[in-house]
């Protein structure tokens, strides 16, 4: 499995049990980066794919969000 799945993995998984809750800013690219050791490109990626799925929306200059559950 890609790197960045896992990553959107881990991600999602945080989502859905609510340790990371709707309406709140994800942790920044470069903190992601720190934590689990990985590339920006592998970070974009994976809140690419997070976004694809309705779970995050990104705001451009404020951040990546947890989408408000419908």
């Amino acid at each position: 499995m890609p790197v960045w799945q896992q990553l959107a993995d881990i991600l999602r998984a945080q989502i859905e049990r609510g340790e990371i809750a709707p309406g709140k800013l994800l942790p920044s690219i470069r903190t992601l980066m720190q934590t689990y050791g990985v590339s920006d490109g592998t970070v974009k990626r994976a809140i690419a794919d997070l976004r694809s799925a309705g779970l995050v929306k990104s705001v451009t200059g404020r951040g990546t969000y947890v989408a408000e559950r419908k």
